[in-house]
């Protein structure tokens, strides 16, 4: 594609990619895109995924664009598009996992198909030398919807020939499990009544299947036999005689059932029960999703080849940034981020490429500055204006009324350490056990260790990982870097306290083998071998640990308030002082000044301004405490079970619905009521069963999800319910206004503070979306369109404030201000400003400058008191009394251009915040 100039990286826009919304379906909203303020397209993945995924992370085949998008062709097309308004495309690609199981995955089903002898053999993330017998050199698939012999009994396990590519495979609803050639002779028997040319002409591919037995590139002689396979089988008499051999392997009959377990049984893996995957799993998943398989990336051969595709778009022009999914699941971040650096850059010499990664930080931990990257995707952002946003006087009665009521911890951390303990004794029990037996081997290479049992090193090994602040360590041959020590203490010193004294030897020994001490330090060989790869193990399970026992268990239990509760938030953090803020923007300018920056993801738990909303009741804590004590009096005839839902599901459901009401929903429209019935439903059935207390997907408990569905229907659609919806939606608009506000301040600093920012599909109108699903849906783009093409005044925005136009008017604005003034808010200093007067306490403002040209910054925190008896989230001039913002220069003139007012600068250098905010909620001033 010829190279056009594209402009430079000053905001994104995600958009999730499906067969319901195509590569060519976002071509006709580009020009919107571009009006807007976006300078990149974010698409989700695009390499061919599973057919029908609505979020292309399970990819299938990577040496493609994905056919159900349009392909390569309609790529090509919206980036012409894009180039057009000289916009770029930032891709996100999986480079972790890819989707097994089924019967789509070229690359598996070969390894299926050979074992060992595929070339794939070394793709996955397989450990092939097992301590179970039953095991040893078998891949176990834990894909049956029964028991291995139950599904032998029943038949569920059917040999299949497919005559158009020469193969025999066994089939399990929608899984083919290949049959290695080698064993095609036993079914290649020629029938009686074939002619005799056929039949030994079948008779002699049978002979030369079995020889393969005895070939070193069986593998590559195999694919002839296959071919002529394929060309005897369109006759149909050797069709029909190859199918009649298959009636023998019918399983429910005594000897079909024998010869097919017999033929199972040499194969490459081992059928078994889906319910076998936690204990047993011998290959490295996605967390702990059976269809997602974890890839061998470090390795250079399954680098290049997963990554071809993508390299041959960059060489072309087509892509002008990656966005790096789960690089905490890699063997080696570090390495893979610097290797993939270094090919971008030799394939894209003339420009740079920005790379993101998606990673989780924890509490004081920053992102490593050695990997040459650009920064994350964002979600610290996310925590961060949160925390500010948060009162901290909620924080107590907030977690005395969840835990009097819920009889949950009111403390967020032991929620999460039970999940822990949980996760790592059930869906990941396997992949606990594989660190512990290499913990093991590594013992046993020390004479001084070699008497310490499995029984003492799994006890430590799993207090240390409850324990972990952090989702992992990047342990290197030299070690733990200074970071990594600080938070492996932290899970050392956890895990003493609640050890017995007679195991912490183990634990000072866990702390030298997991990077406490350098590699090198081991004999070369099979010693150094096993601790490194002890080591990787561990942090290779740490990682999906902290994410099933957070994002995908504890944040579905605790509800002190659920706005704190989310990806990639300190979920022990309540709120946060300004400085707090302040010091992660200086940071962040300082080391990733383009780093994203999000406050929406596709993976969030509550859309932005659902938690914005939520957070209002972080300052009204006793009146919704109050409402809710009511509510629950009028709760009880909505019950068909007394016990269900519990009263942690109850508030949960609560705040929910004062989170996520439309600020539309009329309480006469039954169809819009059903509507979001069906939302909330599929919200509260995903929630049941992720926080594994009354249900589970494992352990579906039909009786308790019914009665909460009977619930949550009596209450939005029963005439019994009433009194409590209308109380309900009364009290959403007690706070709406004010959620608003954090609303719109929140987009404000998003687009002003250093980094990039990052706007999710849609969400320039309010967001009060749920989980995924709910925050993929259907995006009206049309409407969008219309209200941007609208020429609306300051008041006209404010007084229809509930359309979400004036959210998309703020965004606009500011990413227009954004255009003119580039290296403003690219490398512009960012300084916080002093706010004085008697409501000093309720605005965060800050200065971005970059030369001669400078931008102040306002916004209102903590300011729903202000706004308690208002209509629209606008605070009255009057409220803001004496408050106003110190500035650090003296002003040539007595006007700031604002975004939508201007504001006079008194004669002691400061903006009354009557002034600056008299007319619209926030507000951006430029002096240039």
């Amino acid at each position: 594609m010829k190279q056009t100039l594209i402009q430079p990286l000053r905001a994104t826009l995600r958009l999730q990619f499906h067969k319901g919304f195509t590569l060519d379906d976002a071509i006709p909203q580009v020009p919107y895109f571009a009006a807007l303020g976006i300078s990149h397209i974010y698409a989700s993945p695009l390499l061919k995924a599973r057919a029908g995924s609505m979020h292309g992370y399970d990819v299938v085949d990577p040496t493609l664009v994905n056919p159900e998008l349009g392909g390569e062709a309609a790529l090509k097309r919206l980036v012409a598009a894009l180039r057009e308004h000289r916009m770029g495309l930032i891709l996100d690609i999986v480079s972790n996992h890819m989707a097994v199981g089924g019967n789509d995955n070229p690359w598996w089903l070969d390894l299926l198909e050979w074992g060992r002898l595929s070339p794939y053999g070394e793709f996955f993330d397989i450990q092939w030398h097992s301590p179970d017998p039953l095991m040893e050199g078998q891949l176990l698939l834990p894909f049956l919807g029964s028991d291995y012999g139950v599904a032998l009994q029943e038949g569920t396990l059917k040999l299949r020939f497919d005559a158009a590519h020469g193969r025999f495979y066994v089939e399990h609803y929608e899984h083919h499990f290949p049959i290695c050639p080698m064993y095609y002779g036993e079914l290649l028997k020629p029938a009686e009544t074939l002619p005799a040319g056929q039949a030994e002409s079948l008779k002699s591919l049978a002979e030369r299947f079995t020889t393969l037995n005895y070939q070193t590139d069986a593998h590559t002689l195999a694919r002839p036999l296959q071919a002529e396979l394929q060309s005897l089988a369109t006759d149909n008499g050797i069709l029909s005689a190859i199918e009649d051999n298959l009636g023998g392997y019918d399983s429910t009959q005594p000897q079909g059932f024998e010869r097919l377990h017999q033929l199972l049984e040499r194969q490459s893996y081992r059928l078994a029960s889906w319910r076998t995957a936690a204990d047993d799993i011998n290959w490295r998943r996605f967390f702990d999703v059976n269809e997602l398989g974890g890839l061998r990336v470090e390795r250079p051969a399954v680098f290049e080849a997963t990554h071809a595709k993508i390299f041959e778009l960059i060489g072309e022009g087509l892509v002008d940034g990656l966005r790096i999914d789960h690089i905490d699941g890699l063997a080696d971040p570090r390495g893979y981020c610097r290797k993939l650096r270094r090919r971008v850059d030799s394939l894209s010499p003339s420009r740079h490429l920005p790379i993101f990664v998606e990673k989780i930080l924890g509490d004081g931990e920053t992102l490593r500055r050695d990997w040459n990257i650009d920064g994350s995707t964002g979600y610290e952002f996310m925590n961060q204006v949160s925390l500010l946003q948060h009162d901290p006087a909620g924080a107590e009665p907030l977690a005395e009324f969840w835990s009097r009521h819920s009889e949950r911890p009111a403390h967020f951390i032991e929620e999460a350490r039970l999940a822990r303990q949980q996760i790592l004794n059930g869906s990941l029990a396997g992949d606990f056990e594989s660190v512990a037996q290499a913990l093991l081997q590594v013992a046993r290479d020390d004479v001084m260790t070699r008497d310490l049992t499995l029984g003492a090193i799994r006890r430590a090994l799993q207090e240390l990982i409850v324990h972990f602040p952090v989702y992992r360590t990047y342990i290197t041959p030299l070690g733990r870097s200074a970071e990594d020590e600080v938070f492996f203490n932290q899970a050392l010193e956890g895990a003493r306290q609640t050890l017995s004294e007679a195991d912490w030897p183990v634990l000072d020994c866990l702390a030298g083998w997991l990077g406490g001490m350098p590699w090198r330090q081991r004999p070369r060989g099979s010693q150094r071998k096993r601790l490194r790869h002890a080591c990787v193990r561990f942090q290779q399970l740490t990682s999906p640990a902290a994410a099933k026992a957070v994002e995908d268990t504890a944040l579905y239990r605790s509800a002190v308030l659920l706005s704190r509760n989310d990806v990639g938030y300190d979920t022990e953090r309540f709120s946060a002082p300004a400085e707090v803020f302040h010091h992660a923007c200086l940071e962040r300018l300082k080391h990733f000044p383009d780093n994203l920056i999000t406050t929406a993801t596709h993976d969030h738990k509550r859309g932005e301004d659902t938690r914005a909303r939520l957070a209002v009741l972080s300052e009204r804590a006793d009146w919704y405490a109050a409402c809710v004590e009511q509510w629950r009096i009028l709760a009880p005839s909505l019950h068909s079970d007394p016990s269900a839902p519990s009263a942690g599901d109850e508030l949960i459901l609560y705040q929910a619905l004062l989170g996520s009401w439309p600020l539309d929903l009329n309480l006469q429209d039954h169809k819009a009521l059903a509507d979001y019935n069906e939302r909330l439903w599929q919200w509260q059935r995903k929630a049941l069963r992720e926080a594994k207390l009354q249900s589970s997907w494992a352990a579906v408990n039909d009786a308790y999800e019914q009665a909460t569905q009977m619930f949550l229907e009596r209450l939005l659609l029963g005439d019994e319910g009433l009194p409590l919806r209308s109380a309900i939606a009364e009290a959403v608009q007690a706070i709406a206004p004010a959620g608003a506000l954090n609303s719109l301040a929140q987009t404000l600093l998003r687009m002003t503070v250093p980094g990039v920012p990052d706007l999710y599909q849609g969400n320039e109108f309010w967001d009060f979306s749920l989980v995924d699903p709910d925050n993929r849906r259907p995006v009206d783009f049309q409407a969008r369109r219309e209200a941007l093409r609208a020429d609306n005044s300051p008041a006209a925005l404010i007084r229809d404030w509930r359309d979400g136009r004036v959210k998309q008017a703020l965004i606009a604005r500011t990413l227009a201000v954004r255009a003119e003034y580039p290296s403003l808010w690219r490398q512009g200093r960012y300084q916080p400003l002093e706010v004085l007067g008697e409501q000093a306490q309720r605005v965060l403002a800050f200065m971005r400058e970059d030369g001669q040209q400078r931008a102040i910054i306002v916004a209102p925190i903590h300011a729903a008191h202000l706004l308690e008896n208002s209509a629209v989230p606008l605070v009255a001039a009057s409220d803001w009394g004496d408050t106003r913002v110190s500035l650090p220069f003296a002003a040539e003139e007595e006007k700031l251009k604002g975004l939508f007012s201007s504001a006079t600068v008194t004669p002691q250098r400061e903006l009354l915040i009557s002034t600056a905010l008299g007319d619209f909620p926030v507000n951006v001033f430029i002096q240039s």
